[in-house]
C-alpha cells in the first residue's frame, strides 16, 4: 500500500500509522509502568481513587460475577472489583507485560491469587470466547487504544448477554474557562513531574496529549450505542475531568 494511503491514527498530537500505535503506546508504558500508580497521582492531583470508588459504587459487584478488567494495568479496579463482590472472578488484560508483573507483586495480588488472572491481551482482538463475561470495565486505558471503536465491539462479543460495560476516562470539562485553567496545568506540569519523578517527560507530554485528543461524553456515549450496548450513561467526575459510562448488552 503507498505511503499516502495508509491508514493513520493520532499519537497524542502526531500522527502516525495506525500499525505503529500499539508500539508506542507499548513503549510509554513499558516506561512507565513502575511508577504507574503514582503517574495516575499526578494525572488525576490523587483523585483518581475516588473516581475508582465510584466505578464500583455503580457497578455494585456481586457474588458469582466475572470481570474482565480491560488495560488493567496494576490491578487498582479489580482488586476493588474482587473485594466487594466476595466469591467472583477476575481476570486483568494488559497489553504491557511489565505493567502486569508490577500489579502482581502488590500485596493485593497475593491475597487475591485464587480470583485473579493476569493476561497479556489485545483490547482490539480479546482472546476469550463470545459470552464468558458479566462485566467489561477499562479505567484510563480507552484512550491509547488504535480503533476505539474494534476495543468496544470486543467489549460487546465477550460479555454475556445483560453483562455491563463500565469504562472511566479523562474526558472533557463542560465549562471553557475551567478546561483553559486544566489543560494549563496538564500542560506545563504534568510533563515536568513526568521527568522529576520518573525521569520520562516525554511519556507524560504523550499522556496529557491523549487525553485532549479522546472524544467529549457525548461523543464517546455514541460510540458505545453504536457498538450495540443499550441504556447508555455517563457521570461527570470532578466536574468533568473524567468521566464514568456505563452500557448494557441486552
Amino acid at each position: 500500500m503507498a505511503e499516502d494511503s495508509q491508514k493513520t491514527t493520532h499519537f497524542g498530537f502526531t500522527d502516525v500509522p495506525e500499525e505503529q500505535k500499539a508500539g508506542m503506546v507499548h513503549g510509554v508504558f513499558t516506561n512507565v509502568a513502575s511508577k504507574y500508580d503514582i503517574m495516575n497521582d499526578v494525572m488525576s492531583v490523587g483523585i483518581h481513587r475516588i473516581w475508582k470508588d465510584a466505578m464500583m459504587d455503580w457497578l455494585a459487584p456481586r457474588p458469582g460475577q466475572r470481570l474482565l478488567d480491560v488495560a488493567g494495568g496494576t490491578g487498582d479496579v479489580s482488586f476493588r472489583f474482587l473485594k466487594r463482590a466476595g466469591q467472583a472472578q477476575a481476570v486483568v488484560l494488559d497489553m504491557t507485560e511489565s505493567m502486569l508483573v508490577e500489579g502482581s507483586k502488590r500485596a493485593e495480588a497475593s491475597s487475591l491469587a485464587d480470583s485473579l488472572d493476569w493476561v497479556v491481551g489485545d483490547a482490539m482482538a480479546l482472546p476469550f470466547e463470545d459470552n464468558s463475561f458479566d462485566v467489561y470495565t477499562i479505567s484510563f486505558g480507552i484512550r491509547n487504544v488504535t480503533r476505539i471503536a474494534d476495543a468496544l465491539s470486543e467489549a460487546y462479543r465477550v460479555l454475556r448477554p445483560g453483562g455491563r460495560l463500565m469504562v472511566l476516562e479523562f474526558s472533557q470539562l463542560p465549562n471553557p474557562v475551567m478546561q483553559k485553567a486544566y489543560d494549563l496545568y496538564s500542560f506545563n506540569v504534568i510533563p515536568k513531574m513526568g521527568k522529576v519523578i520518573a525521569g520520562d517527560s516525554e511519556s507524560y507530554q504523550y499522556l496529557v496529549e491523549s487525553i485532549r485528543k479522546f472524544p467529549d461524553q457525548e461523543t464517546f456515549a455514541a460510540m458505545i450505542r453504536a457498538a450495540g450496548f443499550e441504556n447508555v450513561s455517563y457521570r461527570n467526575m470532578t466536574l468533568g475531568v473524567a468521566a464514568l459510562h456505563s452500557g448494557w448488552k441486552i
